[in-house]
């Protein structure tokens, strides 16, 4: 399945290089002035996962592959975006197509780092992005939903669903909330409002890029974003763009003894990513064998035959059933063999619900 994270936020507050840092790659330019960023990159990241490792050694593995993240480094927005202010237009077209939002928010000070509005204040540079795609949003509704009530007078069954959840995201996003506060009644409300593809309906992971003294502990800005996001029931997290810049490229021994030194346990990556599987509520399943060790990733709530779907359509098509084992029970167990033993392999059918780290097998035919 596709998981997409555009990284957003006003222009100099460290989205190229968190992105550059990210990906391990030089792809987005990473300049001290506006709009260095202008056509989205897009970035492959393979998703740290100590499981796998760990199936991949008791299995003898000849591959491990990890489930892959896109990150998409977008162009800055200023005001007026919505207006197409700067590169607004693209701006909006591009965080369109991504499945959430990592809002980097400059949460440090330095004078040889130019800010657009002169002042750093990570709450007012969030409003104005946010005030921007709230605008967009309120455009594009306030032409649609007249129309789907003009509709839904005249006996139309899809304008009358259109009318009773597109109004009520209207109704928030005029009282300056985000639509993704809606709540659809239904599974047809529901699809509809996916199909609005709400800019605000997407959910939104803060990232406060610190200083490097700070990326432990945080910041009184990043304080302030922390309350920012428990106010929203959001999430964030803290990041320094500039130490994730200094691992890329270092050896794995030699990141450790860094990442020790700065009194961090781990990468921002494997933060940002923790967040993003929470904030998307995803989950992670493997399969195992001597070729391969292979993570993969599903939304919670995902059945069998959407699992399987994952790996080929075919599989999903001509499901018959899935082989489950716990990951603690394989790793126990030290394996396929002994976990079947001990009675820890079960088979599953059609209506089995996938849970985080389990080991799958699935028995198709088309």
């Amino acid at each position: 399945m596709g998981f997409r994270c555009g990284i957003v936020g006003l222009p100099n507050v460290g989205k190229s290089t968190l992105f550059n840092a990210l990906t391990e790659t030089q792809a987005a330019q990473a300049a001290n002035y506006p709009f260095c960023t202008i056509e989205p990159n897009v970035g492959q990241v393979g998703v740290p996962d100590p499981r796998l490792d760990k199936l991949a050694a008791i299995a003898g593995s000849a591959k491990i592959i990890p489930t892959q993240l896109s990150f998409v480094d977008i162009a800055g927005l200023v005001r007026g975006a919505s207006k197409g202010e700067g590169l607004g237009n693209q701006f909006l077209g591009n965080i369109r197509e991504v499945d959430a939002i990592i809002h980097v928010l400059r949460c440090f000070e330095n004078d040889d780092i130019q800010h657009v509005d002169n002042k750093i204040d990570p709450i007012a540079d969030a409003e104005t992005v946010e005030t921007e795609l709230l605008l967009s949003d309120l455009e594009s509704l306030e032409k649609r939903v007249p129309a789907a009530q003009k509709k839904a007078t005249q006996g139309d069954k899809e304008a009358k669903i259109a009318a009773s959840v597109l109004g009520q995201a209207l109704d928030l996003l005029r009282e300056g909330k985000p639509a993704r506060l809606t709540k659809p009644k239904d599974e047809d409300e529901e699809r509809v409002f996916n199909q609005a593809q709400l800019i605000t309906a997407k959910p939104v992971l803060y990232v406060c890029n610190v200083e490097e003294e700070a990326a432990s502990e945080g910041n009184a800005f990043s304080a302030r974003v922390f309350e920012k996001a428990a106010a929203e029931g959001a999430s964030a997290v803290i990041v320094s763009a500039a130490i994730e810049s200094e691992l890329t490229g270092m050896e794995m021994d030699d990141r450790l003894v860094f990442l020790e030194e700065m009194g961090l346990q781990e990468a921002g990556l494997a933060r940002i990513i923790r967040a993003g599987y929470e904030l998307l509520e995803l989950l992670t399943f493997f399969t195992v064998g001597p070729k391969e060790a292979r993570a993969w990733t599903v939304h919670k709530g995902a059945k069998a035959p959407e699992a399987a779907g994952t790996i080929h359509s075919d599989m999903q098509r001509g499901f018959i059933r899935a082989e489950t084992i716990a990951f603690d029970d394989f790793v126990s167990l030290n394996g396929e063999a002994a976990a079947k033993e001990a009675g820890k392999l079960r088979q599953e059918g059609k209506e089995y619900v996938i849970h985080d780290g389990d080991v799958l097998h699935f028995k198709f035919n088309v």
